[in-house]
């Protein structure tokens, strides 16, 4: 039986750009991935869905997630096109997430990006990512309340800066990890800023929202509600303009 469930909706955006993969080493490693194309024009939605699996099978063959999406970000790192600053800010690009589970390791995490990861166990959603978006570079202060822009993200898969690079210029890695030791059954939750958004800034509880079954019913409601919140709280502000992105979901149940 499957343990996993994806779900997504479209929003306001013209195109679904987001994606996700999960994929199976011969060894019983398990790779689940999401990512975010950042734009919306149909070859973006291509290269997210082709990159998505490149990852998950990158991360699931090497058995540790910051491993595979290393080695895919160098990738496209590396291509002389993103060399050129110019080229590069008309090349496909998307926030990123992935997760291993492997027989006998504990769980690893990798994410460049906003994309994020929770862990739903014991009632809680605890999250594991940490968003890498100007927010976080310039976080709210008392003559500063709104802080920096968390759409603007600051790190993402076909990004040419390397660790050493971005510490520098916005104080964190290109990549960052979380290695979570995994003692019982809990639920996994990779989200899109689009799934995630419109829940935490309703105040939304996520572990009571993706806690039920079936699981393929609960991801097709936690982006249905991301939506339907987000078209509701945007035409509050301006009704003439009510605005959803792409919300994407991927649910797994874990050992």
């Amino acid at each position: 039986m499957r343990n996993y469930a994806t779900a997504q909706a479209l929003g306001s955006r013209i195109t679904q750009c987001d994606a996700t993969a999960i994929h199976t080493a011969p060894d019983g490693a398990r790779a689940y991935a999401l990512l975010d194309g950042i734009g919306d024009y149909q070859s973006l939605s291509d290269w997210t869905r082709t990159a998505a699996r490149r990852v998950a099978r990158a991360a699931s063959r090497r058995g540790d997630a910051e491993a595979g999406l290393r080695h895919i970000h160098q990738g496209y790192a590396a291509d002389p096109e993103r060399q050129d600053p110019y080229a590069r800010r008309y090349m496909p690009s998307a926030a990123a997430v992935v997760v291993v589970t492997a027989p006998g390791q504990p769980m690893t995490v990798a994410w460049c990006g906003d994309s994020r990861a929770y862990l739903l166990d014991r009632g809680i959603a605890r999250r594991l990512t940490a968003d890498h978006n100007d927010r976080r570079v310039h976080p709210p202060t008392a003559t500063y309340p709104e802080g920096g822009d968390r759409n603007e993200i600051t790190s993402y898969l076909g990004c040419v800066y390397d660790d050493e690079a971005l510490m520098e210029m916005c104080d964190h890695p290109a990549i960052e990890t979380a290695t979570v030791a995994l003692d019982g059954p809990c639920r996994l939750l990779l989200a899109s800023d689009g799934a995630y958004e419109p829940h935490v800034d309703a105040g939304h509880d996520l572990y009571v929202e993706v806690a039920d079954e079936p699981l393929d019913e609960v991801a097709r409601d936690f982006v249905s509600l991301a939506v339907a919140t987000s078209l509701r709280t945007t035409a509050a502000k301006n009704p003439a303009r009510p605005y959803a992105d792409n919300a994407t979901v991927l649910l797994a149940d874990l050992a």
